[in-house]
């Protein structure tokens, strides 16, 4: 664990003065307010720059807080809860009295996880309440999963930076809605869809839209400065090739048998065989291509089976359309 005891108090004293801290889970940075302050939590959306109607992320300790923040938790959840809790799954519930409606956007519903990390659970130990916490970005940028992402990305608009190493699954929560009758996947994320029908017993839907507003869901999101394009596998190379020649600086990702093959583009992504080390790196990847200056991105998405459909999500929303770049 990179942060002492001494940090944990310092990180839930800022808490609980209404001050902003960046937190690691075990997907990405957290950027954490005290979820029943609600100047606090409207001070997170004007850091990240995050439009109000954008309902946050309740963390909490422990599943046996879980009947504090919500208004009932019918058996589905209760299930899901104790097989993945701590761990990449967030459940969306009806709100309980304890949660404002700015951590929300203004819905009943309110999205509530337990984090799977040592220095998370110990913060939310110390504090003892709810933290809410969208990931320590801008809106619709890259996520941070070091806490050297949040520093250079938010620099001193947060109050405290709490480093607990590098995210290990590397892409947000897997958000559940089990407000209805049938569980179904709002985000996908680091409990994989197959995993979930394992516990449930069921096929559980991934439905391409919802009447349930959760994070990740706008049509530009997790996007580098670099324009991001997505084409079949077999003609990645080509494509890439091709912008390079006429003038664009491209990054390209391929498959490690591939990449030594991409000698005309800027920069190449060798793409990890294991879904698990893609998820870990993706962000990691594309801003290591801002950073080389590339100015496009050429990608293919995976075969959506397991964390591949949470990949295959955050790429889809890199190089959805934008308003301005």
């Amino acid at each position: 664990m990179t942060a002492i005891t001494g940090d944990i108090e310092r990180a839930a004293g800022v808490l609980r003065a209404g001050g902003l801290v960046a937190l690691p889970t075990e997907t990405v940075y957290g950027l954490g307010a005290n979820a029943e302050d609600p100047a606090a939590v409207a001070r997170i959306f004007q850091v990240k720059g995050r439009p109000p109607s954008h309902p946050l992320i309740v963390h909490i300790a422990t599943a046996d807080l879980l009947d504090d923040w919500v208004e009932e938790v019918p058996r589905a959840a209760r299930l899901l809860a104790g097989h993945f809790w701590p761990g990449p799954l967030t459940l969306v519930l009806r709100r309980g009295r304890r949660v404002p409606l700015e951590a929300t956007g203004g819905l009943e519903t309110v999205a509530v996880r337990v984090p799977d990390h040592p220095v998370a659970l110990a913060l939310l130990s110390a504090f003892g309440g709810g933290v809410t916490a969208p990931s320590a970005n801008r809106f619709g940028s890259v996520s941070p999963t070091t806490a050297d992402h949040v520093r250079a990305e938010l620099g001193d608009a947060v109050d405290f930076v709490l480093d607990g190493g590098s995210c290990q699954v590397g892409v947000e929560s897997t958000i559940v809605d089990v407000t209805g009758g049938t569980p179904c996947i709002l985000r996908p994320g680091g409990v994989t869809r197959e995993d979930l029908e394992a516990v449930l017993g069921h096929p559980v839907a991934v439905p391409s839209a919802s009447g349930v507003r959760v994070p990740g869901q706008h049509p530009s999101h997790y996007a580098p400065r670099a324009r991001v394009v997505l084409v079949e596998p077999e003609k990645v190379l080509a494509e890439a090739e091709a912008a390079q020649e006429a003038g664009r600086q491209v990054g390209v990702f391929l498959p490690l048998h591939l990449a030594a093959t991409a000698v005309k583009t800027h920069a190449v992504v060798a793409v990890p065989a294991s879904l698990d080390a893609y998820a870990r790196g993706l962000y990691g990847f594309l801003r290591g291509l801002d950073e080389q200056g590339c100015d496009l991105v050429v990608a293919s998405l995976p075969v959506e089976e397991g964390l591949g459909l949470a990949i295959a999500n955050r790429l889809r929303r890199a190089a959805g359309p934008r308003t301005s770049v």
